[in-house]
């Protein structure tokens, strides 16, 4: 499957572990590589499925140096990018990954006992292209209370997760009550999605 993809060099520009297993999991060729501190700011003014679509592209322009510097035995291959953004959206605000325990507290009492939307956009990009697209899910959360709340931040790393939250962790096991649209986008990558998007490749 995804055969006209094998003539890209393929990276994912994550150090997401869930992105890396869900790409893995199509079968795909792919390194992994990340800059620092690429700004993931974005205007006050975006709203919802605007935002990390926003960022996902921010992220692609970072990596435009290297569309002329990957070789694979010393043949030039063309490059393509992979970058991805989740934000957490609820009653009109964004909830983006957690400094502390103090704000993953926070964030999972903003989620308690309510519906919110978990948005990843996704940009894939060449020296030639770009196209992007944004996945939505809805998440039904139970109502939390503060004991499982502490027992998840302190046994669990929610610090690097949009929302302080995994689904596929302990808080997604006993909090979630429902999920109408991709598990997976709520992991981190609509891989669906995403794989329709690379089938159309050529």
């Amino acid at each position: 499957m995804l055969e006209d993809l094998k003539k890209y060099s393929v990276v994912l520009a994550s150090n997401s572990p869930r992105r890396k297993e869900l790409l893995s999991g199509l079968g795909v060729n792919f390194s992994v590589k990340t800059l620092p501190d690429v700004d993931e700011s974005f205007p006050d003014t975006l709203k919802g499925e605007e935002i990390p679509l926003f960022i996902a592209r921010k992220k692609a322009d970072a990596y435009k140096m290297l569309f002329s510097s990957v070789t694979s035995n010393e043949v030039e291959e063309p490059l393509l990018v992979i970058t991805a953004d989740t934000i957490v959206w609820i009653e009109d605000e964004v909830l983006g990954k957690p400094a502390n325990a103090t704000e993953a507290r926070v964030m999972l009492s903003k989620l308690s006992g309510k519906k919110h939307q978990v948005i990843t956009g996704v940009c894939l990009t060449t020296a030639l292209w770009q196209k992007s697209f944004a996945a939505v899910s809805e998440v039904q959360f139970s109502s939390l209370t503060e004991e499982e709340m502490d027992y998840y931040i302190h046994n669990y790393c929610p610090y690097d997760k949009a929302g302080a939250y995994g689904v596929q962790e302990w808080i997604g096991f006993i909090g979630v009550e429902s999920i109408q649209g991709s598990y997976f986008n709520v992991m981190g990558l609509p891989i669906q999605r995403l794989y329709r998007e690379l089938k159309t490749i050529k």
